[in-house]
């Protein structure tokens, strides 16, 4: 993109100098492997870093989760789900429930969406269920416990997985095809084929390593696309994500998410306590403003999808393996966003 920088770039009310932007990337935000930011409808950043080409992914983490919340919302409106008020175990017809367990019976699916379902564990067991051939029902295993339903917002990233394990049981396809028929198809992302680690060892790197990944979605042995993490993108391909929630669910002139659906998914569900910044959380989306109606996709390492309607604003932001980068969107705000005028 050198030849996009080298000048002023300026589109109505916005200024923006791009090879300063370049430079300042480089200096401060040092995992950044790419930007596509959209305005108005134009394309006003769209710049690589890190020695990334504009077509290669990175793993965007917990940017997954948002995008999963979208397939739900598709397989709501095609009737494959009959309510997000609906028991998770009304999906699992013959699981067998642990002896004692009176709370699982009780989680549904919106709990699932809004972090509010219950688990037996602090921490999240990552040799339990990982290990398994089937990571839906391991997480099952997990659901419940003896608190019962407190309603308090408990962060999960294998708990979920219950979510793309509900997609592949009612539309009868692993959730990547699912995925790419019903989604990247229709927003012209090319189909992500499914990636199961063959060990411990090789999750690990695909987790950590700072390298391309391909067009993959990490997936359970099954083939069933890991809901919290896993799906590996380009920030290109991320803004047209940001374009279609933008866009109130079309794309091209083309309805691929209900309106409805998105403007539920995106509304404040519940206030997060301090280890998530106090931000509000809809159905696996993030609410930056409320006031505004800002909101994001966010995954570890920076990755992001950041929505602002107000502003017609979408701006992605994919980086390669980088622990607790939490200024992403404080980044968004004050260097992309602050600078286009209402």
């Amino acid at each position: 993109m050198v030849d996009k920088i080298n000048q002023k770039f300026q589109k109505g009310s916005i200024m923006i100098n791009l090879t300063e932007f370049h430079s300042y990337v480089a200096d401060n935000q040092s995992n950044i492997c790419q930007i596509t930011a959209i305005h108005n409808g134009k394309t006003i950043i769209h710049d690589t870093w890190n020695g990334y080409k504009s077509d290669d992914t990175v793993h965007t983490m917990s940017v997954t989760k948002s995008i999963v919340s979208l397939l739900v919302g598709i397989a709501v409106e095609q009737g494959l789900i009959g309510s997000i008020d609906d028991y998770v175990l009304d999906y699992f017809p013959d699981y067998k429930i642990k002896r004692g367990e009176k709370t699982i019976q009780k989680v549904t699916l919106k709990n699932l969406l809004t972090m509010t379902a219950p688990y037996k564990y602090r921490s999240e067991p990552w040799s339990k269920i990982c290990v398994q051939d089937d990571w839906s029902i391991a997480a099952l295993d997990f659901l419940g416990g003896r608190r019962g339903m407190t309603g308090e917002f408990q962060y999960s990233t294998l708990g979920i997985h219950i979510l793309t394990g509900i997609i592949a049981t009612v539309s009868k396809m692993t959730t990547v095809d699912y995925a790419n028929q019903y989604l990247f198809e229709l927003l012209t992302i090319a189909p992500r084929k499914i990636y199961v680690a063959p060990d411990a060892d090789a999750h690990k790197a695909f987790t950590i390593e700072k390298t391309p990944k391909g067009n993959i979605w990490f997936s359970d042995n099954k083939g069933v696309g890991a809901a919290g993490y896993g799906l590996c993108l380009s920030a290109e391909e991320m803004s047209k994500i940001g374009l279609l929630c933008l866009q109130k669910g079309v794309f091209n002139n083309k309805r691929i998410v209900s309106e409805k659906w998105i403007e539920e998914s995106t509304k404040v569900r519940l206030c997060c306590d301090g280890n998530f910044r106090d931000m509000k959380y809809g159905y696996l989306w993030w609410i930056i403003d409320e006031n505004v109606g800002s909101y994001a996709a966010i995954g570890n390492s920076g990755n992001v999808i950041y929505i602002n309607p107000k502003k017609d604003l979408v701006v992605a932001v994919s980086g390669y393996f980088k622990p607790t980068v939490f200024d992403r969107i404080d980044f968004i705000k004050k260097e992309i966003e602050a600078k286009i005028e209402e």
